[in-house]
């Protein structure tokens, strides 16, 4: 059951090691792909690494790496390339990760009716401690501080997409992405904003590098991290960027926006000074925030059916770890392996402050897929951990996730100095199907370059050709309201998703049109409205079957001509053989002919001409009025009214020199 503290997840975006969006990282997920890359020698000294570390034999030559970290779309965002180059790769990669999760929710946030905040955070900034330390900042002080310190992350992503609910940056180290998605439902759940976007990024510089091990730490010999595992030796640190947008479920429901999970309870605490050391965990501190987030959710654990554990990797963290969420189920129940477990650093690595984003990223498509990816690396529990005795298993293959109650799941992070984060999702709620009709529909497509119209045009056709399930009336309206309006444009109009994606696929095709605004100051928009000469029985016929406004003006219009004339205009426009409630686009292909036996047949004598002109002087007023009345409603507003004949009467109408009732005696 909902109630009013839960949060939807309505977009995301992600860059993680082998995935460069959420489709990648699902499928790498789902294959049971391990991505850290192990490099070679050579690969190393191009890099810049030093032949004696290279050299070194506790020099472990591996790392979860992202794919080309240092490309950025400066000019998108209003930058110079300079100011691009001096900017922090971390800043970077979430500006655009945020952009994309906007886009993935369907929101442009210039027409968003509310507040939308950021809540973001950021690893060390290693691409100014390598590039910039000594020379950059001391000429340019303060630009650099800008472009680089972690102060600036999300005020760069409020400024650069015009956000102006609170924009706070967020840092309590490895659990840092899950307390900025704590602190945005916070926000929402207070009405301090109205839809967040919440995450974080770590991208380590140089990228192509690896690691001492001397086995003294909390790193990995052999850059596999075993998560619960009698072999685990340790985790692997490498570069991440996850981010979601977040929404009150009751809002997200009402405005129909595609709910990919949702968050029933999210809780944080800190570990104190009762533990071993600052870098320590604690198992009452990890006990106590699943018991809090379990309360707030006021769900019952038996009902939770898989946990993303922290699960680094450690040979003493995974125990404490498991003893936390053993110690916190006990308290609802005495049930034994229940409840499947896993860990994405086993896929990733240990992406420092975006691990939690991974792990939420993660657990929202095994949600949406019903399906549990496998925990790699696992052959035999460290000898530290009773499964047998616990609700937890180590879900070890690609599993069908099945439930007798809603689709629910835990997600566990914990940060070193002892800040616990942890999160309950449940799967979206079964979302109305779209009404779908064989109509013509608008898709558009808006860019700032010729370049990215080329990208964007095959991006929708992979969409649409990857997602059979697309609804074509939907795409066309996210395209329509759910982007930014940019100088280059590209339209066509299609009935289906189908027929869409056959005309994406033609270079050249007729039907395809594109063009670029020179300026992009408003361009005087003029209504210019006929007089008889072109109307024909059964005019806008579709308009006023299946539009509610035409509809609703054309019967306006009737009922006001009842008083001045002796028929039903309705019946002149559409005869009775047109079935008014059951639509027949058969019958429109015979429209103009009907026009000769309806109409025309009085052509031959005076007053035969005035019974036409009688019923045709009506008919087209009320066409046009309604017509005129629908383009309004739609938002296109005209500067101008030009009008001839008929249509002087019509222009006066709408212009206000006349009323409805007036004209139309």
């Amino acid at each position: 059951m909902n109630n009013n503290f839960d949060i939807a997840i309505i977009g995301m975006s992600c860059r993680f090691p082998g995935a460069k969006n959420i489709s990648e990282f699902w499928k790498n997920l789902s294959g049971g792909v391990e991505s850290i890359k192990h490099f070679t020698d050579e690969e190393l000294m191009i890099a810049g690494i030093a032949e004696s570390l290279i050299s070194n034999p506790k020099y472990v030559k591996a790392s979860p790496v992202l794919k080309d970290p240092g490309l950025f779309d400066a000019r998108f965002f209003g930058l110079t390339p300079n100011e691009a180059r001096t900017m922090d790769p971390q800043h970077r990669i979430l500006l655009e990760c945020s952009q994309e999760a906007l886009e993935h929710a369907g929101y442009d946030p210039e027409r968003f009716d509310g507040k939308i905040g950021v809540y973001a955070g950021s690893a060390m900034n290693t691409y100014f401690i390598n590039d910039f330390l000594r020379s950059r900042f001391i000429d340019e002080y303060i630009p650099t501080l800008i472009a680089n310190d972690k102060d600036f992350l999300s005020t760069l992503i409020s400024y650069k997409l015009n956000l102006k609910g609170p924009s706070i940056n967020v840092q309590t180290a490895c659990s840092t992405s899950l307390v900025a998605v704590h602190l945005g439902c916070q926000s929402l759940i207070s009405y301090e904003s109205d839809m967040v976007l919440a995450g974080a990024v770590s991208v380590k510089v140089p990228h192509i590098s690896g690691y001492i091990c001397d086995g003294g730490g909390v790193v990995s010999p052999d850059a596999h991290v075993r998560a619960f595992d009698a072999q685990a030796n340790g985790t692997v640190f490498g570069s991440g960027a996850g981010i979601v947008v977040l929404k009150r479920l009751s809002d997200a429901i009402k405005d129909n926006d595609t709910i990919h999970a949702i968050i029933k309870g999210t809780a944080v605490n800190n570990d104190g000074s009762q533990k071993a050391g600052f870098t320590a965990p604690s198992v009452n501190s990890q006990a106590d925030v699943v018991i809090e987030a379990l309360s707030v959710a006021d769900i019952n654990p038996e009902t939770i059916s898989y946990l993303e554990a922290h699960g680094s990797g450690t040979p003493i963290g995974d125990p404490i770890e498991l003893s936390a969420l053993t110690k916190a189920f006990r308290n609802y129940t005495k049930r034994n392996k229940f409840c499947a477990i896993g860990s994405v650093k086993t896929n990733v690595g240990h992406l420092d402050v975006a691990a939690g984003a991974a792990g939420l990223i993660k657990t929202v498509l095994a949600l949406k897929n019903k399906k549990i990816p496998p925990s790699l690396n696992y052959s035999n529990p460290n000898p530290e951990i009773d499964f047998n005795s616990s609700p937890f298993y180590v879900n070890t293959k690609l599993a069908d996730w099945k439930s007798n109650y809603p689709l629910r799941a835990g997600i566990m992070s914990t940060g070193m100095g002892g800040t616990n984060a942890h999160i309950i999702l449940e799967e979206a709620p079964q979302s109305k199907e779209s009404g779908t009709s064989s109509k013509p529909k608008l898709f558009v497509l808006s860019v700032k370059s010729e370049s990215a119209l080329k990208s964007s045009t095959k991006r929708l056709a992979e969409f649409l050709s990857d997602h059979p399930e697309v609804n074509g009336d939907d795409c066309a309206h996210t395209l329509q309201v759910g982007r930014k309006l940019f100088n280059h444009r590209r339209f066509f109009v299609s009935t289906d998703r189908f027929d869409a994606l056959e005309l994406l696929k033609q270079e050249n095709s007729k039907r395809v049109f594109s063009g670029t605004l020179k300026n992009t100051s408003k361009r005087p928009i003029v209504f210019l409205l006929p007089g008889i000469g072109d109307h024909y029985v059964g005019m806008g016929y579709d308009l006023y079957q299946d539009v509610k406004v035409f509809r609703e003006e054309v019967d306006r219009c009737s009922e006001i001509l009842k008083s001045h004339i002796d028929v039903d205009i309705r019946e002149i426009i559409y005869p009775s053989d047109f079935k008014r409630n059951e639509p027949d686009s058969s019958k429109g292909i015979n429209l103009k002919k009907m026009l000769s036996s309806r109409v025309n047949k009085f052509a031959d004598t005076n007053t035969q001409r005035l019974n036409q002109t009688l019923y045709a002087q009506p008919a087209l007023f009320t066409i046009e009025y309604a017509l005129a009345k629908l383009w309004m409603h739609l938002g296109i507003i005209p500067d101008a009214i030009v009008g001839h004949s008929m249509g002087e009467y019509v222009s006066a109408c709408l212009s206000g020199v006349l009323s409805l009732e007036d004209a139309l005696k």
